[in-house]
């Protein structure tokens, strides 16, 4: 049961590390996209808040995860 147990917590670190990596991708593309909206002609605004929402969700789950 000890050797399950501790196989269960070593694949739940491997996700959580998995997880923390594609947030962390998936917000410098965010970032990305949000610097390429912003540099048009003329940007737009509600293109420009949907980008910054998402980026602040994800910023707020990898806060939720590194305190758990």
């Amino acid at each position: 049961m000890a050797v399950q147990d501790s196989a269960e917590e070593v694949q739940s670190e491997l996700s959580s590390t998995n997880r923390i990596e594609v947030l962390r991708d998936k917000h410098a593309t965010l970032e990305n996209a949000l610097a390429e909206e912003a540099n048009r002609p003329m940007p737009d605004s509600s293109v420009v808040a949907h980008l910054k929402r998402e980026k602040l969700a994800i910023k707020d789950e990898l806060q939720r995860i590194d305190t758990a």
